[in-house]
This record gives C-alpha cells, sequence and structure tokens, in this order.
C-alpha cells in the first residue's frame, strides 16, 4: 500500500516540475532542439542560459519525459517535449505560459485568501479577469493562445460527434472567436451560424470566420447573454461559458436561452462534468484554478449541471463525450 506521506509528497513535486516546465518554456529550450539534438553548452549558448543550471533542469525535464539524453550531455526532444514547440499544430507552450504567467498565479498563490474570504484575491487584485486581460495585449494574446489550444480539440469533437442534422441554424453564445461554431459550420454545410458577443471581441470573431472561409455563412451579433440573446433560432451553444459563473449568474444565463428558444429548440452546453464521488478527475483539479481566477466560477457535477437545468425550464436529453474531458450536454425545453 501506498505511504500517507506519498500522498502529499507527490502533490509537492507537481510544483517543482511545473517550476521546470516554466523554465524549460521561458527559456524556449524546445524550439531551439526541434531540429535536433544539442549538448548543454550549444543548448545554454542558443538559450542564454548558464550551462551548469541548464543541465539540471534538463536532467528533470527529461526524467519526465520532455528530453531524451542521446549521449552523455546532449539531448533530443521526444513526442512529448515537442508539444512545447511554439506555433506548431498541437502547441502546448500557450498553456504553460498561460498557468505560470505571474499576474494569473497570483491567484493560485492566494487561494487561502479566497476560501477564507468568499471572493477571489485575485479579482480583488486585478479586477475580473476579462477586464483585465483587456488592459495586457501581451498576457491577453497568450491567454487567446491557450484557449485556442484547449478549444480546438473540443470544437472537432462538438463538429464530429453531435448530430446536427436536424439543426439548421446555431448560435454560438459568448463563443470568442468562434472556434467551435467554425467546426461544426465545416463539418456541416447546411448549416449557418450567428456569433454573439461582446461589442470588443467581434472584430477578432469577424477575422477569424474569414481566414476561415466562413464569412458568409455567419451573422455577427452585439449583446450581453444576461440581458438578451437572438431569438427563435434552432440551437443554442454556450461553450465553456457556463463555468465561469456562480449558480446565480449561470441560471440567469439559461433562463434567457430559454425565453428566447422555441419549445422544439435546444441548448448545447460544453463543459467538464465531474464525477459525483471522491473518483480523481481533471475537472477537480481544473476546478481549484476557477477559484482562484474567477472566484464564483465553478466545474460542476452532472447531478448539478440537471438542478441548473431545471431551474431554468429546460430538461437534459443527452450528453456526448468530448476530447480534453469535456462532456457536450443537451437540454430541451422541459
Amino acid at each position: 500500500m501506498t505511504e500517507p506521506s506519498t500522498v502529499v509528497w507527490d502533490i509537492l513535486r507537481g510544483g517543482w516540475r511545473l517550476a521546470a516546465l516554466s523554465a524549460i518554456v521561458e527559456l524556449d529550450c524546445a524550439g531551439h532542439l526541434k531540429d535536433g539534438p544539442l549538448t548543454v553548452d550549444e543548448l545554454a549558448g542558443r538559450c542564454g542560459a548558464h550551462p551548469g543550471s541548464l543541465a539540471r533542469v534538463l536532467r528533470t525535464g527529461a526524467s519526465c519525459g520532455l528530453f531524451a539524453t542521446v549521449s552523455p550531455g546532449t539531448y533530443a526532444l521526444t513526442d512529448a517535449g515537442a508539444l512545447l514547440v511554439g506555433g506548431v499544430p498541437g502547441s502546448l507552450r500557450s498553456a504553460v505560459q498561460a498557468n505560470t504567467a505571474p499576474t494569473l498565479s497570483y491567484g493560485m498563490d492566494n487561494l487561502a485568501t479566497t476560501v477564507r474570504q468568499g471572493r477571489s484575491a485575485f479579482v480583488e487584485k486585478y479586477g475580473v479577469l476579462y477586464d483585465h486581460l483587456a488592459t495586457d495585449p501581451e498576457l491577453n494574446g497568450v491567454f487567446n493562445d491557450f484557449m485556442t489550444s484547449r478549444s480546438g480539440p473540443m470544437a472537432e469533437g462538438v463538429a464530429g460527434r453531435y448530430d446536427f442534422s436536424q439543426v439548421k441554424t446555431l448560435v454560438d453564445l459568448g463563443g470568442g472567436r468562434g472556434h467551435i461554431l467554425a467546426a461544426a459550420l465545416r463539418a456541416n454545410p447546411h448549416l449557418r451560424g450567428v456569433l454573439f458577443e461582446l461589442g470588443h471581441v467581434l472584430p477578432d470573431a469577424r477575422a477569424a470566420m474569414e481566414g476561415w472561409g466562413l464569412l458568409d455563412r455567419v451573422d455577427f451579433v452585439e449583446g450581453d447573454f444576461f440581458r438578451a440573446v437572438p431569438a427563435g433560432y434552432d440551437a443554442y451553444l454556450l461553450g465553456s461559458v457556463i463555468h465561469n459563473w456562480d449558480d446565480e449568474d449561470a441560471s440567469t444565463i439559461l433562463r434567457v436561452v430559454r425565453e428566447a428558444m422555441s419549445d422544439d429548440g435546444r441548448v448545447l452546453l460544453v463543459e467538464i462534468v465531474l464525477p459525483d464521488d471522491d473518483t480523481p478527475h481533471f475537472g477537480k483539479e481544473i476546478d481549484m484554478r476557477m477559484l482562484g481566477l474567477f472566484g464564483q466560477g465553478r466545474e460542476r457535477s452532472g447531478s448539478e449541471h440537471a438542478a441548473l437545468l431545471e431551474g431554468a425550464g429546460l430538461r437534459l436529453s443527452g450528453t456526448t463525450p468530448l476530447p480534453f474531458h469535456a462532456t457536450l450536454i443537451e437540454a430541451v425545453p422541459a
């Protein structure tokens, strides 16, 4: 049996590994190794790093599976390490940057304060996350790249696994640049979309749709889903939206959507669904990030999602598993 202390030490070791990963990304070790193996001295010269210190970080990275030792003091990228190269399909470089950026780390470093007072220490210091990102273009770019890397597999999962044959119009509520909507449109030529977002987001969304060759199949509508959403469409998509809000605000959003729906319409939520028991789950860990950065935002279990839907006059009618531990939840009018 595992020693009780091992549980605690494994959690602590995760923090040390994360520090090494952050240094590897900041020094762009993967970018310098993408064309082939290098010695520690060669890599240090390209990274602008102290060779002896870098050697220790590379040794730890190799033990984690990011590098492989091809000869003494010489390292090559593994398939996992190649995911840290920027600007390539499937890159996770921005995911590391977004989760180790000092500003965003403040929310995690001060989680105990958030728990004590019941409101986010991050929000008290920096304000609402998305408002703060609007004031920091560099961090906003990293965060958007992270969201893109995360939403890409989920978007393809929605497009490939959900049956849109009975849906002619899909409204993407708070969809950012519209990655999920775009994937659904590409996979379903009969489908037409509406992207509903805040005004400052729409120019980027319009440019993205133009780049994807989908501009003529999307209408862009500015608005606030706490007040009203476009009425009478076949399906309403909320991709990783509801988890940003507490139960009261989430219920308000869902009620506004229900009021706009026809009786044969449907709501599609893309969310992480937690198990109701103590089973380990990725979502329970990312929920700590939600708590630290948003305070009121949270991941929910299946029963909690069902209760939210019921309170808004909706009924859970089906679920579809998606990549990245996500689930597509379909709901119809109760």
